[in-house]
């Protein structure tokens, strides 16, 4: 139920108390796609670009992006290009943020295993980079060179031996200087200029001029998401994907303590990137209703996308809790891709949480800096898909290989066992593996006395 009348801005505001269990998990679905609809419009873009490969691409890029380009420019090879003219200034905080990235994500190797797991048999896992991999860096209502840092960075440290970036041509054809900057900071080797389902589906299946990619990853609009889901589960692709990655998303926790502008930039921050993204406000008592319906108005009227964020914070809402016991089991249930929390006692929260991207604790924690420059990936599980996937990371751009060893010895141990359970399956020649060495041990054994 409403504990009181919607905000200025359209937000309804829910009292946790007041609902049925019914009614928290209709608060958890998101704002509808229609994935059928959707799929129906990709469906037929990833059959063109199968059939006709570079000239498809070029002509969906003249129809959705208004963008005329020869075949010759479609694809460029990082390295011909020259480095970008950026303001020193800008190019100094790319490069923080690619150190910081650099750091935590090279914090993420992992070194080989080997177990003894009985004596003569040793197991062991080692680490391999994905060879070919796609990154995509959306260039639709905001163009995001931050995330050619937080794909590319990876991709680096893993030692991906090809990196083709896939990112829309700007009106004349071009590309983002900073995205260029980021590449080449990150070591990709092709950048693709195409966007939308058409460019997810150059990598997927490769073209003339497009290398294709064993693994796909990076956020996108329904038709990038669509199309991501749609070529993983085509056997002719041969490609995975890093997540389902739908709208942006924020769930922020906020008490008495909060300072109010604050949590009304974080939801802000979030609310821009589309017409489709949701934040939740997740308010214990005590927390200024008033003064957050106040502030919100007035940091929306002085936004550039004003009009973007209005639709998004029309679709989104407020929740009145009692305590944090409340605002765990109501965070854990959605989900969030961002959580924000914003009270005094912040980290006490962190154990409490089971489902989220990426936590963002205390007051001066704004989630922009999960974003850009603090060094975890902003590239995170979206649409509820926080419950079983986590963020992109090192691992995302690795397989991990498991090799046994055994010796004599270790065949002795452990052979008559996997003898009796071949048996039990009733596979003779799983079994008669094992058999012929331990008659061949044998026999060596008996010519020994």
């Amino acid at each position: 139920m409403d504990c009181r009348a919607p905000l200025a801005v359209g937000m309804k505001v829910h009292a946790f108390s007041g609902l049925s269990p019914e009614e928290r998990a209709k608060l958890c679905l998101r704002p509808k796609i229609d994935f059928g609809k959707v799929f129906g419009i990709v469906g037929p873009i990833i059959d063109d670009v199968k059939a006709r490969g570079n000239a498809a691409i070029l002509e969906l890029t003249a129809k959705f992006d208004k963008v005329e380009m020869a075949e010759e420019d479609l694809v460029v090879d990082v390295a011909s290009l020259p480095e970008p003219d950026l303001d020193p200034l800008v190019k100094e905080s790319f490069d923080v943020a690619y150190a910081n990235i650099h750091k935590f994500h090279s914090a993420q190797v992992r070194a080989p295993i080997a177990v003894t797991t009985m004596p003569g048999v040793t197991c062991q896992r080692v680490c391999r980079p994905i060879q070919n991999v796609g990154i995509y860096v959306p260039g639709g209502t905001a163009v995001l060179p931050s995330t050619a840092l937080m794909l590319g960075v990876p991709s680096q440290i893993a030692g991906c031996s090809m990196v083709v970036l896939a990112t829309p041509p700007r009106a004349d054809g071009s590309l983002c200087p900073e995205v260029v900057y980021a590449a080449k900071r990150c070591g990709v080797t092709k950048i693709l200029k195409a966007g939308g389902a058409q460019a997810v589906a150059a990598m997927a299946l490769g073209t003339a001029t497009c290398p294709k990619c064993m693994k796909i990853m990076g956020p996108g609009n329904q038709f990038v998401t669509a199309a991501k889901m749609m070529l993983q589960n085509q056997g002719d692709a041969m490609v995975a994907i890093d997540m389902p990655a739908g709208p942006s998303e924020q769930l922020c926790i906020a008490d008495a303590t909060a300072r109010v502008p604050f949590v009304v930039s974080d939801l802000l921050s979030q609310a821009e990137h589309g017409l489709d993204s949701q934040v939740v406000a997740v308010l214990l008592e005590g927390f200024d209703i008033d003064a957050f319906d106040a502030e919100i108005q007035k940091q929306l009227d002085a936004l550039d996308r004003k009009d973007i964020t209005a639709v998004a914070l029309s679709k989104s809402y407020c929740l009145v809790v009692k305590d944090r016991a409340e605002a765990l089991a109501f965070t854990n249930q959605y989900a969030p891709e961002h959580l924000v929390v914003q009270t005094d006692d912040a980290e006490s929260y962190t154990e409490g949480v089971i489902n989220a991207g990426s936590i963002f604790l205390g007051h001066w924690t704004p989630e922009s800096v999960g974003d850009y420059a603090s060094g975890t990936n902003h590239a995170l599980p979206t649409y509820g898909y926080a419950m079983m996937y986590g963020g992109v990371s090192l691992d995302t751009f690795v397989k991990y290989i498991t090799v046994q060893n055994l010796t004599k010895e270790g065949i002795s141990n452990v052979g008559p066992h996997v003898e009796r359970m071949a048996t039990v399956e009733g596979l003779d020649a799983h079994r008669n593996a094992v058999t012929l060495r331990l008659a061949a041990l044998a026999a060596e054994k008996a010519e020994a006395v």
